[in-house]
């Protein structure tokens, strides 16, 4: 036991020592697929737990809410990048085309 210990201590150890090497770089954000697998896990495990009345509800709940949650997630970054690429071409088309007047045609402006 005191092997097993002393084992689990320097495994330790050496882990806290690297983390100072790991603090250094920059945290990569969590996705919306992510967070929405997150949220719908831990509110599916909460009410399969209330209503199956177990562990065994709380884990078929939670894996039907986190699949649930990562598809709602997922859904939600398609529909901010939709957007983003409607904004983009909006302001390409206001600021690099020009309708003449009189002839009711449109031209994109190159600039060189």
């Amino acid at each position: 036991m005191k092997k097993l210990i002393y084992s689990l201590c320097m495994i330790l150890t050496v882990l806290i020592a690297d983390s100072k090497y790991t603090l250094a770089q920059e945290k990569k954000k969590m996705s919306g697929q992510a967070k929405g697998a997150i949220i719908g896990g831990a509110g599916g495990a909460i009410a399969g737990g209330l209503i199956g009345h177990g562990v065994k509800g709380a884990l078929i709940g939670g894996a039907i809410g986190a699949g649930g949650g990562y598809i709602i997630g997922n859904e939600h970054r398609r529909h901010v990048a939709k957007k983003r690429r409607a904004a983009q071409r909006a302001y390409y088309r206001s600021h690099h085309t020009i309708t003449h007047p009189s002839k009711g045609v449109t031209v994109i402006r190159t600039h060189n």
